[in-house]
């Protein structure tokens, strides 16, 4: 494999990586996509490094990518090798949580969203029209509405704008402002007003706009009735979570993956670890409760204190945990979306039980592919029943997998996005 040269240089506080690889006559005939995300597509090890990665590959395959992203944790050699193979051109600019906030604060002040703050560079936006004066591109892709910011740059004739919303961001802030009291509610509640004004303008930049689910469609009608939307669903690394043939379930095992930075997360473990598991204890109690997942919060770090309860922070494979365990537990009470912990519980072939909110953006069967509980007694009871239904348990994974394989291959689901580009590059060529 022939390596991309890579040099840095220093930007004040910001530390700017870039590199172009070499050109073939095959490659040179190929379309160019400008692809632009808020976080390094690599490792995909979390919610939107796990989309962007997987349409950044998708893209690779058809088109030639110039990729502009954000980065707020250390480029490793495994993240330039795995980028270098799959875009043409990259420009990484790192950003610093000091600088981050006062620019969140800044776009407070001046009447937009945090999050637009959060996601500003100025070295990523001179990059970006550096990249759009100089090249002619069949597509722009954005990912997630902070990002949006980015779109105000010189369009060619004929390139296909898209931003790929994912979820509709500012309902995310409503719920959280009615989940919570004080202070923080009137914050949250003022994000999400911002947030919304900011996706209610995207249709007057862009040439399409792509959500996850049907209900995200819908939300984002309710408020921009005629808006461009279509629907691309999140697939799963089919091989990756391939089901172990030699790992065997622990008994009265239960599992939580997910990051547990994120408050919806946060929330999940927290309620079930307050609620759910005492019960469970009560009537297996040497039944054991592992989270895991990346940058866990001090309250979360806490609950491995608790009887039966174990914590794994930053592991580098999750898929030994999922597979090790008897049931997969997804109590999210704030939920967007279609949620890839459940998909790779499922891919990994194991009995998922979820809330409702969890499976809204599923059309998995309750019963079938998956066990939906509510209420606190209804945990209780499904947890008892498939840490004592060996048979329940196996027919639950077999039917996840087959379902994740019928309805969740990455390439299936990001089928519009060559559409997207077909289009356009029939446009730019007329």
């Amino acid at each position: 494999m022939m390596g991309f040269p890579f040099s840095f240089r220093s930007q004040g506080k910001i530390l700017s990586v870039e590199y172009t690889g070499p050109q073939s006559l095959d490659i040179a005939s190929k379309p160019k996509v400008l692809l632009i995300t808020h976080r390094t597509p690599y490792p995909p090890d979390k919610g939107d490094r796990i989309r962007s990665y997987h349409l950044l590959r998708f893209l690779a395959k058809r088109a030639r990518v110039h990729l502009a992203t954000l980065a707020d944790e250390p480029i490793t050699q495994d993240t330039k090798a795995a980028l270098e193979v799959l875009a043409e051109q990259v420009a990484i600019v790192m950003v610093k949580p000091c600088g981050r906030w006062l620019h969140a604060a800044s776009s407070l002040i001046k009447g937009r969203s945090a999050t637009e703050g959060l996601f500003y560079s100025r070295h990523l936006q001179r990059c970006i029209r550096r990249w759009t004066a100089h090249n002619t591109y069949t597509a722009v892709v954005i990912v997630c509405s902070s990002m949006a910011q980015y779109l105000s740059i010189p369009k060619s004739h004929g390139t296909c704008k898209i931003v790929d919303l994912v979820d509709v961001d500012s309902q995310k802030w409503f719920e959280y402002a009615s989940s919570t009291r004080g202070l923080r509610k009137l914050l949250y509640h003022l994000e999400g007003c911002r947030v919304r004004r900011l996706e209610a303008s995207l249709p007057q930049h862009c040439d399409t706009i792509s959500v996850v689910t049907e209900a995200e469609a819908s939300c984002f009608q309710d408020f921009q009735a005629d808006a461009p939307i279509s629907i691309v669903s999140n697939g799963v690394d089919l091989e990756y979570f391939y089901p172990a043939r030699t790992e065997a379930a622990l008994a009265d095992s239960c599992v939580f993956v997910g990051a547990m930075d994120y408050k919806p997360n946060i929330d999940a473990v927290q309620w079930f670890s307050d609620l759910v598991w005492p019960a469970v204890l009560r009537i297996h109690p040497k039944a054991t409760l592992v989270i895991v997942g990346r940058r866990p919060t001090k309250a979360i770090r806490r609950l491995q204190n608790r009887p039966g309860i174990r914590v794994e922070a930053d592991v580098a494979d999750v898929r030994p945990y999922l597979w090790k365990s008897r049931v997969v537990v997804v109590p999210l009470r704030i939920a967007r979306g279609v949620q890839n912990k459940i998909l790779e519980a499922m891919a990994a072939g194991r009995p998922v039980l979820a809330t409702s909110q969890a499976l809204t953006g599923l059309p998995a069967i309750p019963g079938e592919h998956v066990i939906l509980a509510e209420s606190v007694s209804d945990w209780t009871a499904a947890v008892g029943q498939l840490f004592d239904n060996n048979a329940l348990c196996r027919q639950l994974g077999m039917a996840a997998r087959c379902y994740v394989e019928q309805h969740h291959n990455w390439d299936l689901c990001l089928e519009p996005f060559e559409s997207f580009l077909d289009q356009s590059w029939r446009r730019i060529a007329s």
